[in-house]
């Protein structure tokens, strides 16, 4: 038996080979995160390496595709940032090269005709099934007599065109698993072109990949199965073998493959939801790829200038929404004020806390509120949320807060009335000038700071948790600060 190999070796990185990698979604839904995960790594890889980034829209499932599933394709990429570097290639745009590829491998003998109908194939498959046997294509119409052959043709019989699996062994170095090998006896001679001349999945992917020059295919590992039987498409159409990268699954904090179940799996649900798109490519870069050592928090630069193939990894990826968020607070800690303000201020005016008139008489005012809540926050919704109390002329007093810091109604609201006239006696409504009054207001009643400041907070925010106290008092100004006190001793007595 001769024993057919076929081996992709890495990429050499020289002036005359520039890599050209791809991200092939199909417009049939959203934008994954799981998608989104692959074009980052894609893109990472171009831009470390010097590379080109191509984005080709698989849409020859004319039933499923969509033209707002592609809309949703590019708004996800543009809003992360990953700009492709050529126009968009339409896979549905090249059936006649699909075809014409397959033309050749007729040719060249590597392909023959199969007239088994649909019906035919689907009651072979049953008998297999009462047999308790795998169903595989028998290779009948390729030991057809070829005076039959050209009766059929000649009687336009609808025929696909069938791969002929060669004897022995398919594999490849990949990028991330190593060396991957199958045998030829496990892969049944497919179809490449249907009998309408349209191609399956497999063929339109390699004539692609082939016509845009690709020098690397990375991808889900839901893919290797695939592999072998593209690897022989391209040694019959006679073209070079890509680099394969094929990168782990994302499952959910269950160990199940994610999915709805777990929560957003749109990367739109979670541009929506105020995650920055620094955070999120800092998210998804991790799940696949480690920078080495204990590093987690980058920016693009950084993941663009530390990206290596060394630190792709093979075990699946855990989706943790909530590592996302925490993750998010610290690029919202990062980012440029100047850079937040554009994601935080429209934010601010859907929810109808301020307009774009009121936000430009106090400029100053609200890029300091920002500046101060962002520090506290998860996402922008969480700055729009704790930005309330100082855009509300009133506030609504959170129960847990009552109940807790309030306990004891008539001595908080006692205790409200001796810091209300301790703060109208500051000269100066600054930090520096009402620290030294509510410490010595502390101190004269014999407790500690925090059983003035945490009433006091309540009152004024209606929260528990807020920035420092002073930074509160300054950002509400003396007029609406002591306004707020009265209306709680109001609330209390």
């Amino acid at each position: 038996m001769t024993e057919t190999s076929a081996t992709a070796s890495p990429v050499a990185l020289t002036s005359a080979t520039r890599p050209r990698l791809r991200f092939a979604p199909s417009p049939t839904g959203y934008l994954h995160v799981g998608g989104a995960r692959t074009a980052l790594l894609n893109w990472l890889y171009a831009r470390h390496f010097d590379g080109e980034f191509l984005l080709r829209i698989e849409d020859t499932d004319r039933a499923r595709s969509t033209d707002a599933s592609t809309r949703a394709i590019f708004e996800g990429l543009e809003w992360l940032g990953l700009q492709w570097d050529e126009e968009v290639v339409y896979q549905g745009a090249n059936v006649a090269r699909h075809a014409d590829d397959g033309a050749r491998m007729l040719a060249a003998n590597a392909v023959y005709r199969c007239f088994c109908t649909s019906e035919e194939l689907d009651q072979r498959r049953r008998d297999a099934q009462a047999r308790h046997e795998t169903f595989t294509y028998d290779r009948r119409c390729d030991r057809l007599p070829a005076d039959e052959i050209a009766r059929l043709v000649a009687a336009n019989t609808p025929y696909a065109l069938r791969f002929r699996v060669p004897e022995g062994t398919t594999g490849w170095v990949d990028l991330v698993h190593g060396q991957i090998t199958f045998p030829n006896k496990d892969i049944e001679d497919f179809v490449v072109l249907r009998s309408d001349n349209t191609p399956v999945y497999n063929m339109a992917v390699v004539s692609d990949d082939i016509a845009m020059r690709i020098t690397i295919v990375m991808r889900g590992d839901d893919h290797i199965s695939n592999t072998p039987k593209q690897i022989l498409l391209y040694h019959a159409l006679g073209a070079p073998l890509p680099t394969f990268a094929h990168l782990p699954m994302i499952h959910g904090t269950d160990g199940k493959k994610l999915s709805k179940r777990h929560g957003a799996t749109a990367v739109a649900d979670y541009q929506i939801q105020g995650i920055l798109p620094t955070a999120m490519l800092n998210f998804l870069a991790l799940l696949g790829w480690s920078p080495g050592g204990d590093r987690e928090i980058m920016t693009v630069p950084d993941m663009i200038s530390l990206f290596s193939t060394d630190g792709l990894q093979r075990k699946a990826a855990i989706f943790d929404p909530q590592k996302l968020e925490w993750m998010n607070g610290q690029h919202l800690s990062l980012i440029a004020l100047d850079d937040l303000l554009p994601r935080v201020v429209p934010a601010l005016v859907a929810a109808g806390l301020t307009t774009p008139e009121a936000m430009a008489a106090r400029p100053e005012w609200f890029r300091a509120l920002i500046d101060l809540l962002r520090v506290r926050a998860r996402t922008v919704l969480d700055i729009v949320r704790q930005a309330e109390p100082y855009l509300r002329d009133t506030i609504n007093y959170d129960p847990e807060a009552v109940a807790k810091q309030w306990k004891d109604r008539s001595a908080a609201a006692e205790l409200l009335a001796v810091a209300r006239i301790q703060l109208a006696s500051v000269a100066e409504w600054t930090p520096q000038g009402l620290e030294p009054a509510l410490r010595t207001l502390a101190e004269s009643r014999g407790v500690t700071a925090g059983k003035i400041f945490q009433p006091l907070r309540v009152a004024l925010t209606g929260l528990t948790v807020s920035p420092g106290i002073f930074d509160v008092l300054v950002m509400l100004g003396r007029d609406r600060a002591l306004s707020r006190i009265d209306t709680a001793i109001a609330y209390l007595r």
